[in-house]
């Protein structure tokens, strides 16, 4: 790839991978393929889910809620996930086989209690930015590539912000994976399709 495109690695941790505390079917299967891509690119940013224990996402911190029901918050609806990728637990650890010895950025992102975050560029309410569309613009990023887990939550909404940010944005299909809760997998699609967002597999890179 030229200097001027830009791998992103998406949430490809223990708990969002088989075993996990939110498992993503198939979730670690993508972790070969990762692999093979990252070489392909001379800029690599990971990000990693890190929330705080009590985090506002969590249905355990909001009596009588379930997993997977939605509340509203003040920055809008919230869908209430399993207590997972809690700070510096073996859950929110990268996935042991993720080979990436050049990745020249982690993002952690979710760390503010009162606030989710799905996009590596702005969290949930919208405006609070992780610092990543100046540092791909420091570099000379214009095209940004995405893969990871989930299709549906944090690698769509990663690439559609990176468009918001003027960056091309590109989703590797076959090296995500999705949860499809509810018909969110159709929905993402979607959103990327109006985004602009194109959608290819990975052999178009590894070829």
């Amino acid at each position: 790839m030229n200097k001027s495109s830009a791998l992103l690695v998406i949430d490809v941790q223990n708990d969002f991978c088989p075993g996990g505390a939110l498992e993503v079917a198939d979730g670690d299967a993508i972790v070969p393929l990762i692999n093979l891509l990252a070489g392909k690119f001379e800029t690599v940013v990971v990000t990693q889910d890190w929330h705080p224990a009590d985090h506002i996402s969590f249905a355990a911190q909001h009596a009588g809620s379930a997993p997977f029901e939605q509340i509203a918050l003040s920055y809008g609806a919230q869908t209430l996930w399993p207590t997972h990728c809690v700070m510096a637990t073996e859950g929110a650890a990268l996935h042991p086989a993720l080979d990436i010895p050049h990745a020249s950025l982690i993002i952690r992102k979710g760390s503010h209690r009162e606030v989710d975050s799905y996009s590596a560029f702005l969290e949930a309410d919208r405006t609070t930015r992780t610092g990543l569309d100046g540092y791909l613009a420091s570099r000379g990023i214009t095209d940004v590539y995405v893969c990871g887990l989930a299709t549906d939550f944090c690698v769509a909404w990663s690439a559609e912000d990176a468009v918001g940010f003027g960056f091309k944005a590109t989703v590797i299909e076959d090296a995500c994976r999705a949860i499809d809760l509810g018909g969110s997998l159709a929905q993402a699609y979607d959103r990327l399709d109006k985004a602009g967002v194109r959608r290819i597999n990975g052999a178009e890179l590894t070829a």
